[in-house]
């Protein structure tokens, strides 16, 4: 019997934390478009950054509260110095300002 509660809440545990994780798609294009540059899930509190790479465009699903995105280059990079972009929970997609990439998104 103790190792059935143990299961179930181990199980229960894993089930939430792949709830709170949001799926991040990134696009070489505006409005989510051009070639796929790859999908990450990221767990809520958390911060992707692309390190020396950047894209146009990210979508986001399972934003539990909200994502903030960052620009790349210099004092942005790695989601500090505050986000250019804030959105709320949910999904959607974000095209990063006109002469810049995003480097890094905060799911939160």
């Amino acid at each position: 019997m103790q190792f059935n509660i143990v299961f179930v809440a181990t199980a229960l545990l894993a089930s939430a934390s792949l709830a709170m994780s949001a799926t991040i798609t990134l696009f070489a294009g505006a409005s989510c478009t051009g070639a796929n540059e790859g999908s990450f899930s990221v767990p809520s509190g958390e911060c992707l950054s692309l390190g020396s790479s950047s894209v146009k465009s990210m979508s986001y699903s399972g934003v539990p509260s909200e994502v903030e995105f960052f620009i790349s280059g210099g004092g942005h990079d790695s989601c500090t110095n505050g986000a250019s972009l804030t959105l709320g929970g949910g999904s959607g997609c974000a095209t990063a300002p006109t002469g810049v990439n995003w480097e890094s998104v905060a799911v939160l």
